[in-house]
């Protein structure tokens, strides 16, 4: 049985966006893959020069969510846009350090301060 993941992308100020990350689990290989489609598809559309991924709400991911952020950073890449992580948990954290993915993203707190680093740039 799939599970449900609630997710939400809402535009903030000066052309960035918040994907919100609703459920506490994310590992679903279905559910992943049509969050990760949605985003792209988002992506594509709207070009947002930073994109806020809001994980306050997630206790656990699988690896599937490390390659959805990985392709975003891509895409957004070809154009100069930024991805940008906030409201992380300390043990999902140490998965970014593990695999030295927390040297090319962003981290933030919460998502008022990510949003005010995207926008003073």
């Amino acid at each position: 049985m799939a599970e449900e993941m609630d997710m939400e992308i809402t535009q903030a100020e000066a052309n960035t966006a918040i994907v919100a990350f609703l459920s506490p689990s994310m590992s679903d290989v279905d559910t992943i893959s049509a969050a990760s489609t949605q985003i792209k598809n988002y992506v594509k559309e709207h070009r947002p020069r930073a994109l806020i991924f809001d994980f306050e709400a997630v206790k656990f991911f699988s690896s599937l969510v490390l390659g959805l952020l990985l392709d975003v950073r891509g895409r957004m890449a070809s154009y100069h846009g930024e991805v940008l992580i906030s409201g992380i948990n300390p043990q999902l954290h140490r998965v970014f350090k593990i695999t030295n993915l927390d040297k090319i993203f962003r981290f933030f707190p919460n998502r008022r301060k990510a949003v005010e680093a995207a926008t003073s740039n």
